[in-house]
């Protein structure tokens, strides 16, 4: 098997924020088995954008947002924020870069300790990296919830006392409470009603005018990423398959997998043409044994035998138009 050159897509330095050049997070579950959740994955997010991020459960997408923000170690690969390497970073800038790195977990119920009151959860950053005392702090906080639509009253209660798009409200401010430049969004909507969903979608986007954030914004519902991102990555089995601006990739998908994505969107208009639906046929391989080649040719229908022998290079085929796949290369 031959192992393809990635061809990344590039932006100036003064406009990427992160950098990231072929990074791979493995879990080795067995002496003999390792699960290749991310592997070799090389991107640049811009400063100020919203990076979305989809593909099926098991891509690889939620692991490679918890390794950018230090959740969990790099196998290989490297990391530059800012444009210096986060590996090569003394003490002093590396606390900085993860306090300007933060994420929001996809369960609002989970990611908050019961046993701890909300004004305690929102000040965990505050406390950690010494940003603010006594009054000060109490002060930080009481703004925090009134930023995300909570009253100050609410940082004596529970998290149990709270609905699911309240609790992801407080999720939220947790994030902001550090003054961060780059927040990872894992899925933060999966969980909540679908009435919830849009106003902490808009909530988000508030605040990311207001602060100048950069996300990268994880999710499933592909309709609801197109609203939010200014580009979107695709990612199946640990690679990323396809990039490309939000509009580009939803009036042209290139990738049999992200047309196959794209074909199961409900179509919102009466009247409007329907698309044609494209069924995947069989699962997902195994990240332990993924195939040779294309990790996606086993369910693809446009599969050639140099699909199961090279890896497709990730290339530019259009202007600022990303993908992997043979049947461009």
């Amino acid at each position: 098997m031959t192992e393809a050159t990635i061809k990344e897509p590039k932006a100036t330095a003064a406009d990427t924020l992160l950098k990231i050049e072929n990074l791979k997070k493995y879990f080795t579950i067995q002496k003999d088995k390792t699960v290749k959740s991310v592997d070799d994955i090389s991107i640049e997010i811009k400063r100020g954008e919203t990076f979305g991020l989809v593909g099926e459960s098991g891509s690889g997408k939620s692991t490679l947002g918890k390794t950018i923000v230090g959740l969990q170690d790099p196998t290989e690969g490297t990391m530059f924020y800012n444009g210096v390497d986060l590996s090569t970073m003394d003490r002093k800038d590396k606390a900085l870069a993860n306090r300007e790195m933060q994420i929001i977990f996809q369960d609002p119920h989970a990611s908050l300790n019961p046993r701890m009151r909300v004004g305690d959860i929102i000040a965990e950053g505050i406390d950690a990296h010494r940003l603010a005392r006594g009054q000060e702090r109490q002060n930080r906080v009481y703004d925090l919830l009134e930023r995300v639509g909570l009253r100050p009253e609410h940082a004596r209660r529970y998290p149990h006392e709270f609905s699911g798009g309240q609790r992801q409200r407080i999720g939220i401010a947790r994030a902001l409470a550090v003054n961060p430049k780059f927040i990872v969004a894992d899925e933060p909507i999966s969980a909540l009603d679908v009435s919830i969903q849009a106003q902490v979608i808009n909530l988000m986007e508030d605040l990311k005018e207001q602060e100048g954030l950069t996300y990268l914004f994880i999710a499933h519902d592909l309709g609801m990423v197109k609203h939010i991102s200014d580009r979107i990555g695709v990612m199946y089995l640990g690679k990323m398959m396809e990039l490309a601006s939000s509009n580009d990739l939803f009036a042209e998908p290139l990738h049999p997998y992200t047309q196959a994505l794209m074909s199961a969107i409900p179509v919102a208009k009466p009247g409007a043409a329907k698309r044609e639906r494209i069924v995947l046929q069989g699962d997902p391989p195994s990240p332990v044994n993924p195939p040779s080649g294309c990790r996606f040719r086993t369910r693809c229908p446009h599969a050639m035998s140099i699909c199961a022998e090279i890896i497709p290079d990730f290339r530019e085929v259009k202007k600022d138009h990303f993908v992997a796949c043979h049947l461009y290369n």
